[in-house]
């Protein structure tokens, strides 16, 4: 289908066009727009029907949205910006140039534009900012029927009615009943009646991954957001939970990989952007791996009197590194989804400390039959070796196990604590311990 409609858009025929596109879903247009020219883009866009602009335009890229906001006349943008939820309106903004921000202010009414202020004003990645105020409220002593037909009178310009929330005259919220509920029973009975009163909510101020986690938790697919009077001030829908999941996911992925979050996507930036946010992680570990080398040399001695001890440096430092990247990656997944607990610490060590027992052993021995048998190593050196693996395997996945714990103890990010760093510490320590025991069983 897009190349059918490329090819009348290319003919001129941007009526056929248009209407080949109302028979498209909101996101494929959107695609669709990605791949025509822009000063064409324009004339499609401003012929669609203006619910599917606006429907259209949420899911265009951030670049592509401010060239429309860019192009079109005042009247075309607050028409659009009429026809978005406040959730998406906010997102949007968040995202302009302060100039294309202003612009779309200048163009709102007054009680729109105090409502995008008080969105503004939240913190960013709180609840608050990823609320929409598009939701049903009902009060408790409303029938069934009245509440049917309050729905039916106020729901089309709602994000969703499937869920409804009961308040009393301070706004304050009560309880939640579904328009499932509503439906199956009599039209005479109180909302109050039937409404459930054990509402999981959200603060403004509860940061997003703690929301995401809350949904996560009670597989909801919408939950109120509350003030601190527990005045209900708006709702957050799972399609924006699931936004924020990718999102979290995606900067926990770059952190593991010791470079500082994008915000933008990898094609989209600068190869200076880029560059930067790689920097200084890798100036960190650098200096950091100066340790290493000071150790290397504090035991300058013990090298030049048995030579073989440099080869197998490399291998018990990676298989360190590697040991303790996957007992951190498996430790901060757990945290993310909160499958462990800060508390749950002296499991995850002693957890650890038994896997590590095993695989250490196993490899140590693997080790050990190569390097003595089949390269015909010193018995005194590969005893020395295996034993330093197996010490390396255990150190590891100790410490790849409780470094992201601490880190989330002290209201640091977990991800922080990953690979290359806890490679950094342990090839360290690794080292110490190879030298340590060498010079113990080989007398250097």
């Amino acid at each position: 289908m897009y190349k059918e409609i490329l090819n009348l858009i290319e003919q001129g025929k941007h009526v056929e066009a248009r209407n080949e596109i109302m028979n498209m879903n909101a996101v494929d247009a959107a695609q669709l727009f990605e791949e025509i020219d822009q000063q064409k883009l324009l004339i499609i866009f401003r012929i669609l029907p203006k619910d599917l602009a606006s429907d259209v335009f949420t899911h265009m890229t951030s670049e592509l949205q401010e060239y429309v906001i860019d192009s079109i006349t005042d009247q075309e943008a607050t028409d659009i910006i009429d026809n978005l939820f406040m959730d998406d309106v906010i997102y949007l903004l968040e995202e302009m140039p302060s100039n294309v921000v202003k612009r779309i202010l200048r163009n709102t009414n007054d009680k729109t534009r105090k409502i995008i202020n008080q969105f503004l004003n939240y913190p960013v990645s709180s609840a608050g900012s990823i609320m929409t105020i598009e939701y049903v409220d009902l009060k408790k002593e409303m029938t069934v029927r009245d509440a049917i037909q309050y729905i039916k009178k106020i729901g089309v310009d709602k994000e969703t009615i499937d869920t409804c929330y009961v308040i009393n005259s301070n706004r304050v919220l009560e309880g939640v009943i579904s328009l499932r509920k509503l439906i199956l029973n009599s039209e005479t009975t109180i909302v109050k009646d039937i409404m459930d009163t054990d509402t999981i909510s959200i603060n403004t101020h509860d940061d997003q991954e703690d929301v995401a986690d809350l949904f996560r938790k009670y597989d909801y697919n919408v939950m109120p957001v509350v003030d601190n009077e527990n005045r209900i001030v708006g709702i957050i829908t799972v399609d924006d939970i699931l936004d924020v999941i990718d999102q979290e996911s995606t900067e926990d992925i770059h952190k593991m990989a010791a470079m500082q979050p994008l915000e933008k996507e990898y094609l989209k930036a600068s190869n200076w952007t880029l560059a930067k946010h790689r920097i200084p992680w890798l100036l960190v570990l650098m200096i950091s791996a100066t340790f290493t080398g000071a150790i290397i040399v504090r035991y300058e001695d013990a090298l030049q009197s048995v030579i073989i001890l440099t080869a197998f440096i490399p291998m018990i430092m990676d298989t360190g590194g590697n040991s303790g990247s996957q007992s951190s990656t498996l430790i901060i997944r757990g945290l993310a989804l909160g499958e462990i607990k800060p508390r749950d610490i002296l499991k995850v060590l002693r957890k650890e400390f038994c896997i590590s027992s095993i695989v250490g052993v196993f490899l140590s021995a693997i080790n050990f039959l190569r390097i003595y048998y089949i390269e015909k190593t010193d018995l005194l050196v590969a005893v020395t070796v295996s034993i330093t693996l197996l010490c390396t395997v255990i150190l590891s996945k100790v410490v790849g196990g409780a470094l992201p714990i601490i880190a989330k103890k002290l209201k640091l990010d977990p991800a922080i604590m990953a690979g290359p760093l806890i490679t950094t510490v342990v090839d360290a320590v690794a080292l110490i311990i190879y030298f340590s025991i060498a010079t113990l069983l080989l007398g250097i």
